[in-house]
C-alpha cells in the first residue's frame, strides 16, 4: 500500500532578534549550521516534499542548506511574521499533499523518527484529526503537523507573528501525541541556549 505524502515546511525566515545581531540559525551547532540539523531530519525522515521558507539572511541560509532536496521558497514579507512564511510554505506544497509537518529552524533535537511517528499517527487516527502535536511532560510542543484541508480557510486567515496555535486552541479534534523526547520543548532563542545545547 502506497502512503500519502507528508509534506514538511521548514520555516527559516525569521530575524531571531532575542539572539542579537548575527542569524540565528546559522550560529554552529556539533559543527553545522543550527537551520541544517531541522533541515536534514526532514529530509531523512522521508516522508514527502519538503519547503524551506527562507526571508532574514536569505543567501546565508540558502547556502547552509546546500545540497539538500529542498524546494527553497523566498518569503519577502517574513518581516511580518511567522504566519507569513507558514502561509508561503504551505502554499508551495504540491496540492495533493494533504497534510504538512511545521518544523521550526531552531530545533536542532529534533529527529527524523519523531517526524515519522507524527506522521504515523496522523495516518492511523481512527477520526482524521485537524492536527497531531507532540506532548512531552504535559506540555505541548513542536513540530506540529497540520491538516491542510480541514485547517485550510483558518490557516488562509492567519496573520501576524502567530502559527497555528491560536487556531488550534479551538478545535477539539487536536491529535495530542505522547512523546519522550525533550527535543519538542527546546528551541534556540538565544545564545545562552545554543551553548547548553552544544
Amino acid at each position: 500500500m502506497t502512503l500519502e505524502p507528508v509534506g514538511t515546511v521548514l520555516l527559516a525566515a525569521g530575524r531571531g532578534t532575542r539572539f542579537g545581531a548575527s542569524p540565528k540559525l546559522l550560529s554552529r551547532l556539533d559543527g553545522k549550521p543550527l537551520v541544517r540539523h531541522a533541515a536534514e531530519a526532514a529530509v531523512a525522515a522521508d516522508l514527502g516534499p519538503v519547503v524551506a521558507v527562507l526571508g532574514h539572511a536569505g543567501d546565508e541560509v540558502r547556502a547552509a542548506l546546500a545540497g539538500l532536496p529542498l524546494m527553497l521558497v523566498e518569503n519577502p514579507a517574513y518581516a511580518e511574521g511567522l504566519s507569513t512564511s507558514l502561509r508561503a510554505g504551505l502554499g508551495a506544497l504540491p496540492g495533493p499533499v494533504p497534510a504538512a509537518l511545521v518544523l521550526l529552524g531552531d530545533m536542532p533535537r529534533v529527529g527524523p523518527g519523531l517526524l515519522r511517528r507524527l506522521a504515523e499517527a496522523f495516518r492511523r487516527a481512527a477520526a482524521v484529526p485537524s492536527a497531531v502535536v507532540p506532548v512531552q511532560g504535559g506540555h505541548r510542543g513542536n513540530p506540529v503537523l497540520l491538516n491542510r484541508i480541514l485547517l485550510a480557510d483558518g490557516l488562509a486567515g492567519l496573520t501576524g507573528d502567530r502559527g497555528a496555535g491560536p487556531l488550534l486552541a479551538r478545535r477539539q479534534d487536536v491529535l495530542e501525541l505522547p512523546v519522550d523526547e525533550p527535543g519538542v520543548l527546546i528551541d534556540v532563542d538565544t545564545p545562552a541556549a545554543l551553548s547548553r545545547l552544544s
